[in-house]
């Protein structure tokens, strides 16, 4: 049965474009009001008049870094709508690379967007959520955060540890009427990382492409139902487990792997092409 979000309040950052965007159409086509944050107001404004759906959408352009901004937000949506209901931590940065080919500012950036500014948001939302009846902190992690990805070693830490901090706030709050799940996908067809096709590594793409609409599926059915982890394919779940777990089979495993991925890379890059 298709979920109704009527009179549900979704909070969701990096909301103008890729799988935020998608997850915004996707609660909006099932009834819920909309808080959509993003960093630039035009884009943003654009987004929600396509949207279409009026006083059920409220625009916050800000950085999420900004945890006063933030705070703020919240409170203004909440005599909005009367509820603060749902988070989505959606917005992420990746500088990719060797690491010691990032810059420093870069990588206090990612640990800023990908896991400080979710569980300040987080935290600034508690008080919220706790007056709602379907509450719920959906973190959209990664594949890297569940097994180490050379090349990106500090994205991939920043997702290990939003995938901890949601697994652990969910035993903390256990009983407390909140949920939270994190959505690991792996590569997603989307600006975030075909946008920089080169810069991704050829390990990355040796896992399904997701589409930005399948994740956003994802993210919608992890409000009601189902574990706290969602690895995107399953199988890739249980492929980066197991390379978690053991990492000498890991490394074995990862030749045959980077072929596939260089394969799926090149396809892409031929299918990205004008006239492709």
């Amino acid at each position: 049965m298709t979920q109704d979000f009527r009179g549900v309040t979704v909070v969701i950052t990096g909301a103008s474009m890729g799988v935020g965007a998608a997850a915004a159409r996707a609660f909006a086509e099932r009834g819920a009001n909309l808080v959509l944050i993003a960093r630039g107001e035009e884009k943003l404004r654009e987004f929600a008049d396509q949207l279409d759906i009026g006083e059920r959408a409220r625009i916050a352009p800000m950085d999420i870094t900004d945890s006063d901004a933030f705070a703020a937000m919240l409170a203004e949506a909440e005599q909005r709508f009367g509820t603060i209901d749902v988070l989505v931590n959606n917005a992420g940065y990746h500088a990719r690379g060797p690491f010691e080919n990032i810059s420093a500012d870069d990588v206090a950036r990612m640990v800023d967007v990908n896991l400080k500014a979710p569980l300040v948001a987080t935290r600034l939302a508690l008080p919220h959520l706790r007056k709602s009846r379907r509450a719920a902190v959906i973190n959209v992690a990664s594949l890297a955060g569940r097994t180490p990805v050379p090349g990106s070693a500090t994205y991939s830490a920043t997702k290990f540890g939003l995938r901890a901090f949601t697994l652990a706030l969910k035993e903390e709050l256990l009983g407390e009427g909140i949920r939270f799940a994190s959505v690991s996908p792996g590569p997603i067809d989307t600006g975030f990382i075909m946008d920089d096709i080169d810069g991704a590594t050829d390990l990355t793409f040796s896992q399904p492409v997701s589409t930005a609409e399948q994740v956003a599926a994802v993210i919608v059915r992890a409000v009601d139902d189902g574990p706290g982890d969602y690895p995107m394919p399953k199988a890739s779940g249980y492929l980066t487990t197991i390379s978690y777990l053991f990492p000498r089979i890991g490394r074995a495993l990862r030749p045959m792997l980077e072929k596939k991925g260089a394969r799926t890379k090149a396809r892409l890059k031929r299918e990205k092409r004008p006239g492709g």
